[in-house]
């Protein structure tokens, strides 16, 4: 108990807000710098030649073998993709794979550009306040949002994909959906908790 009265306090809770604000921008520009990756063709999946199969294939080479990989991206879905019939990916294909791989990403970058801006309030002092509770309710709807509808928009830019395309590929999809559904949950229910609060303290404000 006197260890979070001790982390809780003005002193401490002020630096650490600090330090957590530029982790957010750090991450965002780690996953910017993924999104690129994967425009690129370096975003891996598992390839289907007519000479053969390839773990942790990507789009921008030639040779599949393992030795020739260098710095790529993945996703956490099950991805596989054949081959056209010159035996060579497909740029519908690629086109699609960067688009599933921007859907899942970009809410996420979103979601701690809010975040960030929270720890910022909390750096100033500015704690309960209207203005948290909106970012702190705009990063819960993200992750619900990248919970219950990335997963089949991802299914129909496969299913888009497959029509437009020469070769062809596959998703299994959704393997994650409760890690971040709950989290968005109890984000929205923290954002109502400090608005109620915020309008509690203002009611009391003004009868006084």
């Amino acid at each position: 108990m006197k260890f979070v009265q001790k982390i809780s306090t003005e002193q401490f809770a002020k630096p650490a807000a600090h330090f957590m604000q530029y982790v957010c921008y750090f991450v965002i520009f780690f996953y910017a710098l993924c999104l690129a990756l994967s425009f690129i063709g370096r975003q891996t999946f598992f390839l289907h030649t007519k000479t053969g199969s390839f773990e942790r294939a990507i789009y921008a080479e030639e040779n599949h073998a393992p030795h020739s990989r260098n710095i790529t991206v993945n996703s956490s879905d099950d991805i596989h993709v054949w081959t056209n019939d010159k035996d060579q990916i497909d740029l519908a294909v690629q086109i699609g794979l960067s688009l599933i791989y921007a859907v899942n990403i970009i809410p996420m970058i979103l979601a701690l550009w809010f975040f960030s801006r929270v720890f910022s309030n909390i750096r100033k002092g500015q704690i309960f306040t209207e203005q948290n509770a909106a970012y702190l309710l705009y990063y819960g709807l993200l992750q619900f949002f990248a919970a219950v509808f990335v997963p089949f928009i991802k299914l129909l830019i496969c299913w888009l994909t497959n029509l437009t395309a020469n070769g062809r590929m596959s998703i299994s999809t959704g393997q994650t959906m409760f890690n971040t559904l709950i989290p968005g949950i109890t984000f929205i229910v923290a954002a109502y908790i400090i608005h109620y609060g915020v309008h509690l303290q203002d009611e009391v404000d003004h009868t006084l």
